[in-house]
């Protein structure tokens, strides 16, 4: 099982650059960072984990700037999205950034999607939230379409484009792996429909999904947590899972903090393998 971290890049805590060679340094897998372009300043909708939404959903960096930083000042780090909004986003333009940065850092890039959760920052965006799994699936069957044929071509009930002429093609073939974030009920279609991986954060996690998704699956999709707690017992549970990938949140802050949380997650993958 490998090791990683999430994290929201913000203007006023630790740079993705000096945080991606942190992590590097110390050991760790990967680093995916998330994605908000705004917050609507009169929401309705809920923050879903309770309480006041904390001030780093309003204050990262623009994903694939801050994924570039981080690319340039690392070598052996995978990096990406968790998430990207790609309901939030043009398809054709999205695709471009992807294909970029998968080729500037030497195909390390993975791409984590999924819709999001604020429904007002998508329709900020022109996105109903009514119909926003649809576009998701859709968008990302374009890019898809895109990053695999020479001349490509997409015809959907939101997306359309006929025979287009678009490079670089992402350095892995046939494109970054998609790791598809989320934990409602429909979430195994989308992971079904178009991913390489099932990627729900922590606290909606059921265990009893990763047999339901085996047993539909018809070829190898593997399962990552995000935000997992730093506790040898649970990451034991999860290794036993046949989970690939546990990520741990980190703060968005300055390095004296970040490097006490990282120690912990450190500590407690060492407990596991019984290295402490």
């Amino acid at each position: 099982m490998d090791f990683g971290i999430g994290y929201f890049p913000t203007h006023y805590a630790m740079g993705p650059d000096e945080l991606a060679r942190l992590v590097e340094e110390r050991g760790q897998e990967s680093l995916l960072f998330a994605e908000h372009t705004h917050i609507p300043a009169s929401r309705a909708t809920p923050y879903p984990e309770g309480g006041e939404l904390p001030a780093k959903y309003v204050h990262t960096y623009d994903l694939f700037v801050a994924l570039t930083a981080a690319a340039a000042a690392t070598h052996r780090l995978r990096i990406g999205s968790g998430i990207c909004l790609v309901v939030e986003r043009d398809p054709i333009i999205t695709a471009k950034e992807v294909a970029s940065i998968d080729r500037l850092s030497g195909g390390r890039f993975e791409f984590g999607v999924g819709a999001g959760w604020n429904r007002e920052e998508m329709e900020n965006h022109g996105t109903d939230p009514r119909t926003r799994m649809r576009l998701l699936r859709e968008r990302v069957e374009a890019m898809q379409a895109i990053w695999t044929q020479e001349e490509a071509t997409y015809h959907g009930e939101f997306v359309n484009f006929d025979r287009i002429w678009h490079s670089p093609k992402p350095a892995q073939r046939p494109h970054p792996p998609i790791l598809v974030g989320g934990g409602g009920p429909t979430v195994l279609d989308r992971v079904l429909s178009f991913g390489d991986a099932w990627m729900p954060n922590y606290g909606e996690f059921q265990p009893e999904r990763v047999a339901e998704l085996r047993a539909r699956a018809d070829r190898p999709i593997e399962v990552q947590i995000m935000g997992a707690p730093a506790d040898p017992k649970v990451l034991e549970d999860l290794e036993n899972l046949g989970v690939t990938r546990v990520l741990k949140w980190l703060p968005s802050t300055g390095r004296a903090p970040i490097e006490s949380v990282l120690e912990r997650w450190e500590s407690a993958i060492a407990q596991l393998y019984g290295t402490s």
